[in-house]
């Protein structure tokens, strides 16, 4: 049994990187995220070019019918170069949701552009992750009411909505009733943001009436999200150990000094099982349905952890300059702090995965 990457998928990994490092380098990432600008075009352009944004969208609408660890591998590029584009939602959850749940008009009239980036859907499914406040949205025929938190690629054409009951439904933009608002966190290299509905005209996808397409949903959200951190956190290793490897104190390297190396090595040594853990749970989703919503909840809950330890560590590698703006670090360990949080923090995804293995 092969348990790497086939040539294929290795080929897509190291076009992406290409193309991110010469179209999304940190200066740019740097000016999307100071200037608040709402879509990086030019780099969302060039992806697109690529092919990435109908990654999973079926050939016969234009896209290229690749599967999950396919959209893994991008997403850890991404996470890698602090990518400042709309994915998860545009280029995974959207295009998963038409295909799975919606009808033969509507995969018609929405998956070609999606697969060609003409089309860009956030997604608001944070409340089925649970609900904050008095967020929630409910429906009463195609007409939506409530409020939704954390809506992914806010700054789209329009939204995959799902209410209360796990119904999905995509909603126009400029839908009458329909008010947004941009949301500020910590990460700036993507867009968060708050709907509000007040009897919103919406186009329900019938297939969603099986609640577990929903829920699929949110197991792909997951592993797309632990494979950027995967991305951002190898990232902040591979500065850590160049940093240690130039900067010098008393006279030598701070990468000969015992305690240096010693925190370095625990980075790899905790990330390298992790990537095995993404690319088996991105595996699952295309091809072991009966797994996928359990080893998605792992890598989630899993990566998160180490992320967020490779994050502080690294940091401390770099010491002093690492809490400053110049060399950018900040960028990668907000976007870990985010996916950590984003569809379930590790807590939640742990108590879900005991309750899917029949433990609570």
């Amino acid at each position: 049994m092969d348990f790497g990457l086939s040539e294929q998928q290795t080929l897509l990994a190291d076009s992406v990187t290409r193309l991110l490092g010469d179209h999304a380098p940190l200066t740019r990432t740097r000016r999307f995220a100071e200037q608040l600008e709402p879509r990086a075009e030019d780099v969302w352009q060039a992806v697109c070019e690529l092919g990435v944004a109908g990654l999973v969208v079926d050939e016969r609408h234009g896209g290229s019918g690749l599967g999950m660890l396919e959209a893994a591998l991008v997403a850890e590029c991404l996470g890698r170069h602090v990518a400042p584009l709309p994915f998860v939602a545009s280029c995974v959850l959207a295009p998963l949701a038409v295909q799975r749940a919606g009808s033969p008009a509507q995969r018609a009239a929405w998956l070609p552009g999606l697969a060609s980036g003409t089309r860009v859907v956030g997604a608001a499914l944070s409340e089925l992750c649970g609900a904050r406040e008095d967020a929630g949205v409910h429906h009463a025929g195609e007409r939506l009411h409530g409020r939704a938190l954390f809506v992914l690629d806010f700054e789209a054409d329009a939204y995959l909505v799902a209410t209360r009951d796990a119904r999905l439904f995509l909603v126009a933009t400029d839908a009458p009733g329909l008010s947004r608002e941009a949301l500020v966190s910590i990460d700036r290299t993507r867009r968060l943001g708050e709907l509000r509905f007040d009897n919103v005209a919406a186009e329900w996808l019938p297939g969603s009436e099986d609640v577990h397409h929903a829920r699929t949903l949110i197991a792909h959200g997951r592993v797309m999200h632990a494979a950027d951190t995967l991305g951002a956190a190898q990232a902040m290793l591979d500065q850590a150990v160049a940093y240690a490897g130039t900067r010098e104190q008393f006279g030598r390297v701070i990468a000969s000094f015992q305690a240096v190396k010693h925190l370095c090595a625990e980075m790899a040594a905790a990330l390298e099982p992790s990537r095995a853990l993404v690319w088996y749970a991105a595996h699952a989703l295309s091809t072991l349905p009966a797994e996928a919503e359990l080893y998605a909840c792992h890598a989630k809950a899993h990566v998160a952890e180490v992320g967020s330890f490779i994050a502080r560590t690294a940091t401390e590698v770099h010491g002093g300059m690492g809490f400053t703006d110049l060399l950018g670090l900040h960028y990668w360990f907000k976007r870990i702090g985010l996916n950590r949080q984003l569809l379930g923090s590790p807590e939640r995804a742990r108590e879900e995965a005991a309750r899917l293995q029949g433990l609570c």
